[in-house]
């Protein structure tokens, strides 16, 4: 592998990019394909495919097989709010794969005692996301109830391209919100893809309950949505 490709393949890596390596097995030949450009590429519909699963392997071409070494950067889901749902999503979620953070600015919920084996963050959203801003490999649920604390990170969501955008609440709720959020200049396109009431409807009612929920909308999303970006 020539060395520019590795190190544009770092960079990608670096920003929490997907990228592809494409290996044509008869001759060796390696160029990289940047998320940006995969619809503009041959093996465009295979790779994007591919992205989702994040799985490499051999696909076949009319000019021979070519290998496909497949990277993408770890899903992360961030949880606003310290609340019982959190307690049950965020070692399940871990279990998952995700590398999950929990934010909420109550310290009478933002805990260790509550969340002993979890990054946890007692701060406001829109400090902390000044640190570490979401991608298009983040999900976001929040669960707070609370416009003061689950608006900001939501519109930053929508517009970092997040994979996952979630919420808790009634359709009522949700109707308020998004006379929040449209006020706040946010389109009706990236309204739409929020999710609210957050969660498949499974007919769940305990907080483990709806933390299942939650957290299987939230793989559907990256195993089955378009993330690549």
């Amino acid at each position: 592998m020539r060395l520019a490709i590795l190190e544009a393949l770092n960079a990608e890596r670096l920003a929490r990019r997907a990228a592809a390596l494409a290996t044509q097995l008869k001759g060796g030949e390696v160029r990289l394909v940047k998320a940006s450009d995969v619809a503009a590429d041959p093996l465009g519909e295979e790779i994007a495919a591919r992205f989702r699963s994040g799985q490499s392997g051999i696909v076949e071409t009319p000019a021979g097989d070519v290998f496909l070494t497949i990277s993408v950067p770890p899903p992360r889901l961030v949880v606003i709010g310290a609340v019982h749902i959190t307690q049950a999503l965020a070692p399940m979620a871990a279990i998952a794969g995700f590398d999950v953070t929990i934010i909420d600015p109550r310290t009478a919920f933002a805990t260790p005692e509550r969340f002993p084996d979890a990054t946890l963050v007692a701060d406001w959203p829109e400090d902390v996301l000044k640190k570490r801003p979401f991608d298009a490999y983040t999900a976001l649920a929040a669960v707070t109830h609370d416009p003061k604390i689950d608006d900001i990170p939501i519109i930053a969501a929508l517009q970092a391209g997040s994979f996952y955008v979630g919420a808790l609440g009634s359709r009522k709720t949700h109707a308020k919100r998004v006379d929040r959020l449209t006020a706040a200049g946010v389109s009706a396109e990236d309204i739409a893809r929020i999710k609210a009431p957050i969660g498949l409807d499974i007919g769940g009612r305990s907080p483990a309950e709806l933390a299942v929920s939650v957290l299987a909308q939230v793989v559907a999303a990256l195993r089955k949505g378009e993330v690549a970006r």
